[in-house]
This record gives C-alpha cells, structure tokens and sequence, in this order.
C-alpha cells in the first residue's frame, strides 16, 4: 500500500507540473498577442523577452501554416491549441504509467502472473498508441524529419505503420493508414482487458 501511495504521489506531482507548463506557456503567448495589439515597444524589455520565450514555439507553426497557404497571423492561436494537444498527450502518457506500475504492483502482490502480464501489453500498446498519434500531429504541422523527437517517432513506428501504409489504399488524397493502426491497436488492447485483466481494475489514476 505504501508503494501504491508513492506512485500516486508521484503521478500528481508530474501531472501538476505539466500542467503548469502547458498554463505557462499559454500564457506568455497570449501576453506576447496583447503586446501586439497594443503596439509595445518591439524594443522594450518585455517585447524582447516575451518575443524570446515564444519564438521557438510559434516559428515552426508559422513556417507550417505558411506551407499550407495560411496567414501566419493565426500562428499563435494555434500554437495555443498544439500547446493544450501536446499537453494532453502528455498527461496521457504520464497517466498510462502511472496505471501500468500501479496494474503490475497490484498484480505483483497477488502473485497474478496473467494480470500482470496484462498490464504490461496494454501499458505498451498504449504507449504505442500515444506515439503514433503525436506522429501524425508532428507530421500536420510539417515537424522536419531532421528533428530528434520526430527521428525517435518515426523510428520506433515505421516497422507497424509501414506495412499498413502499402497495404491501406489512401482515401483521395488523405493516408488513413494511422486511423487503421490505432484501431488495430484498440481491439489488442480490448482483448487484453477480456482476457488477461478479465475481472481486474484497469484505470487506478487519470
């Protein structure tokens, strides 16, 4: 039970810190859409500042909205709305482990080797699930290849996305092979929980 108590407090204490950097950086961009509307100085400290803690995030997002033939204007909204999406997935990542280690303590305690083994394939499924949709996000908003975290996505998922990329024909001009991928992985995940965790608790945080 102590153990249990740990990693809850572990999962609150990440879950709180990634929301305050999701919050914070919201923040700043909309201090740094204010300081436009209101014509601040483009050389006062604050303007050089706010300009400085944002432009790594808004850059890439104005380059993609630019290639799409989209007024870079909108950059930082949707910046915004990235920031909350990664956010999201973050949080739901954090969750997932959160709930695998707790699955395997519990398991673990009980000397259940089937839960156990249970918990740790919907653990990694939804991990691999979590993966596979922050790459098509990254892809969206033309995230280079040259990028280490995209080089990491596409690395780890291309030997299951590339297979069902050959095999599922597009739908015009759109590649339905990730929707087809994560649903593949779904029903995996739901013959985990009716078979091996079949009367366990499957969701203990998030």
């Amino acid at each position: 039970m102590d153990t249990m108590l740990i990693v809850s407090r572990i999962y609150l204490f990440v879950s709180w810190a990634v929301t305050l950097v999701i919050l914070g950086t919201i923040l700043v961009v909309v201090l740094r859409l204010i300081a436009n509307q209101v014509d601040l100085n483009p050389f006062g400290s604050v303007s050089i500042t706010l300009r400085r803690l944002t432009d790594p995030l808004i850059a890439p997002v104005r380059r993609a909205l630019m290639g799409f033939g989209v007024d870079p204007k909108y950059a930082p909204l949707v910046t915004i709305l990235i920031t909350i999406l990664l956010g999201w997935f973050v949080l739901q990542l954090v969750a997932n482990v959160a709930n695998t280690v707790a699955g395997v303590l519990l398991s673990s305690q009980r000397a259940a080797i089937g839960p156990l083994v249970g918990y740790v394939l919907y653990g990694l499924l939804a991990l691999y699930s979590l993966l596979i949709f922050i790459r098509i996000v990254f892809s969206w908003v033309m995230v280079s290849h040259s990028n280490r975290v995209m080089r990491f996505l596409v690395n780890i998922t291309e030997p299951f996305m590339g297979p069902l990329r050959r095999t599922v024909p597009p739908v015009g001009r759109f590649d339905i092979s990730p929707i087809v991928g994560l649903v593949i992985i779904w029903i995996f995940q739901a013959a985990v929980v009716g078979t091996l965790l079949r009367g366990w608790q499957l969701v203990f945080f998030g």
